[in-house]
This record gives C-alpha cells, structure tokens and sequence, in this order.
C-alpha cells in the first residue's frame, strides 16, 4: 500500500469514525488514529491538517461531531 493510500484509508476511518461520534465512547483509540495520520504532516493536505486539528479538538473536550 503506497503512503497516499495508506493516508486516504486512514482519513476516510477518521472521517467516518467522527461522523459516528465513536470518539466519545473510544477517544483514545480515535486520538490514537489522528497521531497515525499526523505523522505525514509534510505531505498531508491543508484541508487535511485542519481536519485532524479539529478533530482532536473534539477528543480533548469531549464535543460532539456536527457536520
């Protein structure tokens, strides 16, 4: 699996995983995901990054997903 489809499978499992609100049930294993994904910081996409940093912004506080 190349680093691009490593990324997007993994964007798509933290998409859905968010969308779901499993992150109030599971936050570790979810910041867990973001940490996994953010490790390609340099080739991630701005919308990317700005999702992720959302997204643990959520974890932290305990928000629920509203898209």
């Amino acid at each position: 699996m190349s680093i691009k489809e490593r990324i997007k499978f993994r964007m798509d499992t933290l998409q859905n995983w968010m969308e779901n609100n499993y992150h109030l049930k599971n936050p570790t294993e979810v910041y867990a995901l973001t940490l996994s994904v953010s490790k390609f910081w340099s080739v991630l996409s701005e919308e990317d990054k700005e999702y992720i940093q959302c997204a643990q912004d959520s974890i932290n506080e305990g928000w629920e997903w509203n898209v």
